[in-house]
Formats: C-alpha cells, sequence, structure tokens
C-alpha cells in the first residue's frame, strides 16, 4: 500500500465481530487495492480486535475508541483519521460488490462541481424478497430534498440515499461531520447539510453496488427513537427543506413513530405541523391516514402485493461478480425508504 492510498474506508462498529468480518473482507475484495480500511471500533471490544487482527491484511487499521460515542461519532472520528482524498462510508452490517469503488471513482471524475458526492443504487435483502433501491434516480432540476422524501405512490417511495452508497472527499466529511447524537435520519441530515455548500453537487451511479443486509436477528434501536425528538430535528432542518419535502417527513416518518402512542392529540398535532409548515399533498394525506389507521404489518402485506414481490430463489454475494437481476422497490419494513434506515444498532 502506498504512503497516500487513493481511498480510505471507514466502517464503524461494536461487538458485532462476525459481521464487520464481513464487511471488512467486502472491503478488501475491490478492485480497487490502493485503499485503507479503517474499522472504529466504538469502545472496548476484544472480541472485534481479534477478529480484525485474524484478517491478516496490513490495509487495515483498527481504531478502537476509549467510550462509547454513537456510530456518527465513530464515522467522523474515523474520517480524521483517513489519509486517502476520498473516503467511502461502510456500515458494519453491510457489504459492497467488487466494483463499488472503481464505479464511483469514475463517476466521480464525471461531476461538475469540485466536491461531488457519489451515491448508488443497492439490493436491499429482507427476509422476504430482495430488489433494488431506488427505485429512479433524480430528475434534472428536482430539489434533491424532494427527490429523497416526496412519495409518488401510497405504500413506497423512489427515492434513496443510505450511508453505506456514500463515496466523497475527506475534505469535504470534515468540513461538515455527521451529527453526534442524531439516531435517525443520518443520511439525509448530512446529505442536506453538505449540499448547502455551492460547491458540493450529489450524484448516482446507476448501478447496483451495496448489498444492504435487514434480514439480520438483531437490534434496531433506531426504531425506537421518540418521536417528538425526530420532530425537533426535522424542524431544525427546515431552511434546508422545501414545504414539499417538510410536509412528507412529517406525515410519513414523523407519524409512523408516533402512531403506535394512538394518540389523537399526537394525530392532530402532526397533521397541524404538515400543514403549517409544509405543503402536503393528496398523497401525503393518504399517507398519513393509513399509518395511523393501518396496523403496519397489514400495510407490509399490501405494500408487497402493490410492488409484486417475491423472494428470489438464490441471493448474490459480495464475491459472486455480475449483480443478477432482482425486483426493483423499496423496503417493505420501512415506511419511506429515504429516512428511515434502521441504523446505528449500536449507538
Amino acid at each position: 500500500m502506498s504512503s497516500t492510498p487513493e481511498v480510505s474506508v471507514v466502517i464503524p462498529t461494536f461487538d458485532r465481530p462476525e459481521l464487520v468480518t464481513r464487511a471488512v473482507r467486502s472491503a478488501l475484495a475491490q478492485t480497487v487495492t490502493d485503499i485503507e480500511v479503517i474499522v472504529v471500533v466504538d469502545g472496548p471490544d476484544g472480541a472485534t480486535r481479534a477478529a480484525l487482527a485474524a484478517i491478516g491484511d496490513p490495509r487495515v487499521r483498527p481504531v478502537e475508541l476509549p467510550v462509547k460515542g454513537g456510530a456518527p461519532n465513530a464515522r467522523n472520528q474515523g474520517v480524521q483519521a483517513a489519509r486517502a482524498p476520498w473516503t467511502a462510508l461502510l456500515d458494519d452490517d453491510d457489504e459492497w460488490l467488487p466494483e463499488k469503488l472503481a464505479v464511483q471513482l469514475a463517476r466521480a471524475r464525471t461531476a461538475t462541481s469540485p466536491m461531488p458526492v457519489v451515491a448508488s443504487r443497492l439490493i436491499n435483502k429482507t427476509p422476504r424478497a430482495q430488489f433494488v433501491m431506488p427505485r429512479r434516480l433524480p430528475a434534472d432540476g428536482e430539489p434533491i430534498c424532494e427527490y429523497l422524501t416526496v412519495r409518488r405512490g401510497l405504500f413506497h417511495g423512489d427515492g434513496f440515499i443510505q450511508t453505506s452508497t456514500i463515496l466523497a472527499p475527506t475534505e469535504l466529511l470534515r468540513r461538515v461531520p455527521f451529527t453526534v447524537g442524531l439516531r435517525r435520519q443520518q443520511e439525509l441530515d448530512w446529505t442536506l447539510r453538505a449540499l448547502a455548500h455551492d460547491d458540493v453537487e450529489l450524484v448516482y451511479a446507476a448501478e447496483p453496488l451495496v448489498l444492504w443486509h435487514q434480514d439480520e436477528d438483531r437490534p434496531r434501536i433506531s426504531l425506537n427513537s421518540p418521536w417528538e425528538a425526530q420532530l425537533e430535528w426535522l424542524r431544525g432542518m427546515r431552511p434546508l427543506l422545501t414545504p414539499r419535502a417538510y410536509a412528507a417527513i412529517v406525515t410519513s416518518i414523523i407519524s409512523s413513530m408516533a402512531a403506535p402512542t394512538r394518540s389523537v392529540r399526537v394525530f392532530r398535532m402532526l397533521l397541524a405541523d404538515a400543514r403549517r409548515h409544509g405543503r402536503p399533498s393528496a398523497v401525503d394525506y393518504l399517507t398519513f391516514l393509513q399509518i395511523w389507521l393501518i396496523p403496519p404489518q397489514v400495510r407490509h402485506t399490501l405494500r408487497d402485493r402493490i410492488l409484486g414481490r417475491r423472494r428470489p430463489a438464490t441471493a448474490p454475494t459480495a464475491s459472486a461478480g455480475p449483480v443478477p437481476p432482482v425486483a426493483s422497490g423499496v423496503d417493505a419494513a420501512a415506511p419511506t425508504p429515504a429516512v428511515d434506515r434502521p441504523t446505528d444498532v449500536h449507538a
């Protein structure tokens, strides 16, 4: 490995040695070989330390933090340690396909801004099916905040960005760090704050380059985040959102977190907030009502039927080469894919 690698890979983890080993090996299997893999261990963790040492590759650089600080802090610490001009983020429960970095670096060279954020499609693997996300790429002139949040269908969204798909200049990730303490919407929060800078643009690689595993038997802490905290975060993000985007988040994401309260007061408050600060569409109103009135499992079944999902006979692996055809769709377990990623299970 050269003294200055081409790409630094940052993987936050804690107490999941088998998963992080899988993620690290998918990074080491990239066709771009001049990389360093910075594994930020979020607190004392002997099992993970031993698992990383057993990999036996000098490109792996463990960074063990003295105390737990959550995934956003761990990512920030990894970026500070990065030596390459580009940094790629990888969650410890995801995998990359071998061409991921090569495709994204080529896409970055075609960008028109000096600080391109390069995302990609991914293959979402759930217990029921696997399918490609996002369903479509941003249209010319479409506000990114609306692409990532506004629904075109009652039971699904189209836009999406996820941490493990992001490649960005290391300088930009240092200029715009992840928000420490934010337990959900981390990708949306970071992307919108980064795009607020005039020299930044978001571009996509059309190929699915990441395997997003959602069938692991592990806790989903972020799914239990209090809705009040997320509404406070959203109100702070209003300057970076259009009224359409604001309303879409309130009527889908915030409502999906608040609906289990079955509170008429909360129902009315969120509807009033979406109307006061946003511009809800007919789809937003219908989404809001179905989230509050239809049990989640019934919604998931309806969504699967509408999108025509079926379980594939075989599943791709990070070493499987070309990606086989999969159904196009969005996460059946998430109310809106753009901002409901179950992240930070170790936060």
